[in-house]
């Protein structure tokens, strides 16, 4: 993982040269260029969910949104319909995707350790001489651990943000795992995304609906964008059928009357992996460590919550909860969706801007403010100015507030630094930029967090989420010049 200093520094000519271009799914072609459209909206009512429902168990696609992002679904035990998944966004079979469901006992089904069943098969024995053996019991021990804690999470983060990862069933299609024998699952809030599974009747596996690297879709115009030219039926709740005349409104299921608050949490669930360590040969205490519980990708649920939980549960003494997230090359298989270092990029080169280049703040309760109130002077040359003039700024905290009026175009994220305003705009904003007349690239600011902001609870997760995906954007490549 980046650091958050010490990152050398680089010229961005020096860094386009040594950057291989985005993939060809990630540029946008000119409108003359632009494939047919095959992509439907349908409306939320009802009837077009339950049309929906039935596309989906048919093994077909159908683009909805959640409370993060919009995903791109297909029923999640039908190998070939997932293969449809990767295909349509020209997606890595080595990057896993999350199933999605809207109750606990689904959820629990898709885990191993949540059945009794499954026990043989992990070399527990059920009869009766199994008492007297310190092998099966330890094992049993960690089993019954491992169910607590899926059970513990389902029941205090689902329906939310919070995506689980464990061993999976062997129901469960390797193609949806990436092959390595864990699967994702989460169940959204979104009330479109809740009763289109329902309507569905079968879980639905779904990443963000977009080409594979690209900015999350947090609009049904934003998947248009990116899929229009594939066989998929995007759910627009404030909108109705193509193919309808008028507009009937009645019954349509509405996560809010204003299109901004449809994916309100605006960037990706939390991904956190359950995960129990082999039994330790010899004896036991009945406060050993049995497993741990990592934080893969950031997203609104804190590792803190987490500890929380388990602490309120009597488990935190079974359980090690730490973070662990990877920046990863393409084809690496992850057992999380996330992790790869370009990803949630603009078509338009992006660049991360160091702490030498940005503004002096300091932290007031979580909150940013500019040391002198105003923004700071930092002496540009000709060249410089030149490449600000073509570049486009998307800023967090008034880092980069500086150079805006240098710069081609110019939004600040959230200029006091909340994480919660940021990341509800986040991918609109970095969708945006790509859209500016004339830019060559986009900058964002490296965000350096101080122990103010690392430690404020409330936001805790979502200023590392905002970090995690300004890093993305940028493939983690830092310049300290406008060059």
């Amino acid at each position: 993982s980046p650091p958050n200093g010490g990152t050398p520094s680089l010229s961005m000519s020096a860094v386009e040269e040594a950057t291989p271009p985005p993939p060809p799914s990630t540029i946008s072609s000119p409108p003359h260029d632009a494939p047919t459209i095959v992509a439907k909206r349908v409306s939320a009512s009802p009837p077009s969910l339950e049309r929906c429902g039935a596309r989906l168990r048919a093994g077909n696609l159908v683009s909805f949104p959640t409370e993060t992002v919009y995903g791109l679904g297909c029923h999640a035990l039908d190998p070939e319909a997932v293969r449809g998944v990767f295909d349509a966004k020209e997606r890595p079979l080595s990057d896993p995707l999350i199933v999605h469901v809207t109750n606990i006992e689904d959820a629990l089904a898709l885990w191993e350790a949540s059945s009794e069943e499954e026990e043989e098969s992990d070399g527990i024995r059920s009869d009766d001489d199994a008492a007297d053996d310190d092998d099966t019991r330890r094992k049993r021990r960690r089993r019954a651990a491992e169910r607590s804690a899926l059970a513990s999470l389902s029941r205090a983060f689902l329906p939310g943000p919070l995506t689980i990862v464990a061993r999976a069933r062997p129901s469960v299609p390797p193609i949806l795992m990436a092959g390595t024998g864990y699967v994702a699952c989460r169940s959204p809030s979104h009330p479109v995304a809740r009763a289109l599974i329902d309507a569905a009747g079968v879980p639905i596996a779904a990443p963000s609906a977009n080409k594979f690297g690209h900015v999350s879709p947090t609009r049904a115009c934003h998947v248009m964008d990116d899929l229009g030219g594939e066989d998929v039926w995007v759910i627009d709740p404030g909108g109705v059928d193509d193919d309808d005349d008028e507009v009937d409104d009645g019954g349509i299921v509405h996560a809010a009357r204003d299109d901004d608050d449809v994916c309100r949490v605006g960037v990706e669930s939390t991904v956190a992996k359950v995960e129990m360590n082999a039994a330790a040969a010899g004896g036991e205490d009945e406060d050993d460590i049995l497993g741990s519980i990592t934080i893969l990708r950031h997203g609104a649920v804190s590792s803190r919550s987490i500890r929380e939980v388990l602490e309120r549960e009597n488990l935190s003494r079974h359980f090690v909860v730490s973070d662990s997230v990877k920046f990863t090359s393409q084809g690496t298989r992850n057992v999380a969706p996330g992790q790869t270092v370009r990803h949630y990029s603009p078509n338009v080169p992006c660049f991360m801007i160091g702490p030498s280049r940005q503004n002096k703040i300091r932290s007031e309760g979580g909150l940013r403010r500019r040391e002198e109130g105003r923004d700071e002077e930092i002496a540009l040359d000709e060249e410089e100015r030149a490449v600000l003039s073509r570049s486009v700024i998307v800023d967090y905290g008034a880092r980069l507030s500086h150079h805006r009026r240098s710069a081609l175009g110019y939004r600040d994220l959230s200029p006091e630094g909340d994480p919660r305003a940021a990341a509800s705009c986040l991918f609109e904003t970095l969708r945006w930029s790509e859209t500016v007349d004339g830019a060559t690239r986009v900058l964002v600011p490296e965000v350096v967090l101080d122990d103010d902001v690392a430690t404020h609870g409330e936001w805790e997760a979502l200023v590392l989420a905002v970090k995690d995906k300004l890093t993305r954007a940028a493939s983690a490549v830092v310049v300290q010049e406008f060059r």
